[in-house]
């Protein structure tokens, strides 16, 4: 007698016929998408589409009513969690706009997010000095970095680099980048896609939702699949391929 197959893992990300109102009215008008394990996902779109609006979403932002549809991480039903739930359970968020936090050091705003995400009370300082060492040489940040004050007095790419950072000690499920590449010059952008890199290298099964305007990101991140968010809906999904004709055509074809 064979034994049962065992049951295939649910997607990290699950988004069903997600729709999404705020003060001005409705944005997402029934979003579909889902990110498995070890995948990279490119979400485009042009201004207003409500890409921002999507991540705000996921992470449960005050600003956004989800009126129907339902997200799942890893199998569950995080819908209805706070947002500091959704992040202890493993889905992170790099802001396009990274708050600055004065009078708290890196150090200490990641030992405390470690501790929260681990479940634990007490997160050692050794543990996270020897954790932020090991990825601060990895994303080639000064070891200064960690004494600073959370992005005061950050340029664009030591804010970035920041979340790449958090990214790494955190040890998300799924990882969404929220327009990550806003405001960085080549360099720096590079520098961002090494560094996601390192950290899927080091965690393979990381799932990634990128969501970008350009494909300068795409080509530094190489997505599995490039989805299209038009007025409020996944108008077309596909390959890199997808985001090259965009980049010749634009949106138009899909309004």
């Amino acid at each position: 007698m064979t034994s049962p197959s065992p049951s295939p893992s649910p997607p990290l990300l699950e988004i069903r016929n997600l729709h999404v109102s705020a003060e001005d009215g409705a944005i997402l008008r029934g979003v579909d998408l889902t990110v498995g394990a070890g995948e990279i996902h490119a979400l485009m779109g042009p201004n207003g589409a409500g890409k921002s609006t999507l991540a705000g979403a996921l992470m449960g932002h005050p600003a956004y009513t989800v009126t129907a549809g339902s997200i799942l991480l890893n199998g569950e039903d995080v819908t209805g969690w706070a947002t500091d739930v959704r992040a202890k359970a493993g889905l992170f968020l790099a802001f396009q706009y990274p708050e600055s936090i004065e009078g708290v050091s890196v150090t200490q705003f990641l030992r405390q997010a470690m501790a929260a995400r681990k479940g634990n009370e007490e997160v050692s300082v050794l543990e996270v000095r020897v954790l932020m060492t090991e990825w601060m040489e990895r994303l080639g940040m000064d070891s200064s970095f960690a004494s600073r004050h959370l992005n005061q007095g950050f340029s664009g790419g030591e804010k970035k680099r920041n979340e790449i950072l958090q990214m790494a000690l955190l040890e998300p499920l799924v990882a969404v980048l929220d327009e990550t590449d806003s405001g960085l010059d080549i360099d720096a952008l590079r520098v961002v896609g090494r560094g996601v890199r390192a950290v899927r290298s080091a965690r393979p099964s990381l799932g990634v939702l990128a969501i970008t305007h350009y494909t300068r990101l795409l080509e530094e991140l190489v997505p599995d699949v490039v989805h299209l968010l038009v007025d409020g809906r996944v108008v077309a999904s596909g390959g890199p391929e997808l985001a090259t004709q965009v980049e010749l055509e634009g949106y138009e074809g899909w309004r």
